[in-house]
């Protein structure tokens, strides 16, 4: 049989409520589960201090190393990353990095396939990158390589001399001189991105943008999880929920924003959706086992790719993720040959 370990930085499973869904999915499916955190690893006596669903109840017990480790949170602090990195060496992870935004960005640049669907990315250094975009585009946006919820994103309108900074629903304006030196400081300890702002908006003016759930199964091959909507619901250009936005569902919603159209863009979508993951998992040495891909739809009813995530949110739909990932995770044990 195999042991399927979820490993995350809480301490204790009642914390984390797909830990139950996991564990309930893993009794179904016929495979061994436990819950465990960093500091519950004894390397020395080769044990883990996890804990296993028995009786309606959370029990710690001792448990050996597991076939596979369902990592499904990243360390928190120095010793945690060295505990994951000897973890990798004794067992097989489900969960590996896609890198940055800029890493993505130039991984599918490189790959080709989809190249079309990428919004043009450069590297901010300063006032040259907006100079040049501004040649083309009247509206730019500033994202952080690295970061997630829709945090420190800037949007950038051009006006004579001056520079329109939007930030969430805060707005300033800005000379030259002023500007570069906004840049220079923003960029001073964290390096950002500039690319054209792509318009995704509802017919009552509303940010929007697709989350595309895709999860391996069983057999190793990429699944549909969930397609939806996420609207913005205070007057952000962000559509991302923790800024406060929304969930819709996509079906209703395609059909009262696109009309006539919403057939022709549901099947985009799920095309996109099955080609996109396996393509973009060969351009890197290992497997995924879950993406969220964030696409926008523009007025031309092109598609355009916002974001790649490897470790994508699952709130309220913890059940649906552990019935993929769970056979997912045998699958991985068979193919290892242990």
């Amino acid at each position: 049989m195999a042991l399927v370990g979820m490993l995350h930085y809480r301490k204790r499973p009642h914390d984390v409520k797909k830990a139950y869904a996991f564990a309930a999915v893993a009794k179904m499916e016929g495979i061994s589960f436990f819950y465990f955190s960093y500091q519950q690893v004894d390397f020395q006596e080769k044990v883990i201090h996890g804990w296993i669903y028995e009786d309606g109840q959370w029990i710690q017990k001792e448990m050996g190393f597991p076939d596979v480790v369902i990592n499904s949170s990243s360390p928190k602090t120095k010793r945690q990353s060295s505990i994951l990195k000897c973890l990798k060496n004794m067992t097989i992870l489900t969960s590996h990095s896609v890198g940055n935004k800029m890493t993505v960005y130039q991984k599918v640049m490189k790959g080709g396939k989809f190249k079309s669907h990428l919004i043009p990315s450069i590297k901010l250094t300063g006032l040259k990158e907006v100079h040049h975009l501004f040649r083309d585009h009247s509206k730019l946006v500033i994202k952080p390589f690295s970061g997630n919820h829709g945090k420190d994103v800037f949007f950038i309108e051009k006006d004579a001399d001056h520079f329109l900074l939007m930030e969430g629903i805060h707005s300033q304006r800005y000379q030259s001189d002023e500007f570069i030196s906004w840049i220079h400081e923003l960029i001073k300890d964290r390096n950002y991105l500039i690319q054209p702002f792509v318009s995704c908006q509802t017919q009552s003016g509303l940010t929007y943008d697709f989350r595309i759930h895709v999860q391996k199964n069983g057999q190793g091959q990429w699944e549909i999880n969930l397609i939806y909507p996420r609207i913005s619901g205070n007057g952000k250009k962000i559509s991302n929920i923790s800024s406060g936005g929304y969930r819709g569902e996509w079906i209703p919603f395609l059909k009262e924003e696109f009309g006539d159209d919403d057939e022709k863009l549901k099947r985009k979508l799920e095309t996109f959706a099955v080609a996109f993951p396996a393509h973009f998992e060969s351009l890197y040495p290992y497997s995924f086992d879950e993406l969220g891909i964030d696409v926008g739809i523009d007025q031309n009813l092109g598609l355009w790719i916002f974001e790649v995530n490897w470790r994508p949110g699952s709130r309220h739909r913890e059940f649906e993720v552990a019935k993929r990932m769970l056979p997912y995770c045998l699958y991985l044990k068979i193919g290892s040959g242990k």
